[in-house]
């Protein structure tokens, strides 16, 4: 069963995966699903290990940067609003 779920990224960086997706005969959606399924197999203990290199190289510029914001409900529920305003 498929879940909805909304993810921020760079303007650019998506552009360039939707190009790469449609290259490949897959929706962004289903890409993304598959990088995720790769990653969580407990194949790889580290996203150091995990062999994108050549999927960030075509889709991004420049060195991958891997950004966390720790945010409370309380946080995101305020961003959600700031955003529709």
């Amino acid at each position: 069963m498929d879940t909805k779920i909304t993810l921020s990224f760079d303007a650019a960086v998506i552009e360039k995966a939707k190009k790469f997706a449609e290259k490949n005969n897959m929706s962004l959606s289903r890409l993304t699903e598959y990088l995720l399924r790769q990653i969580t197999s407990n194949q790889y203990k580290t996203l150091e290990e995990f062999p994108i290199s050549d999927w960030v190289n075509q889709v991004a510029e420049g060195e991958a940067e891997y950004l966390t914001k720790p945010r409370g409900r309380k946080a995101i529920k305020s961003e959600y609003y700031q955003s529709r305003s």
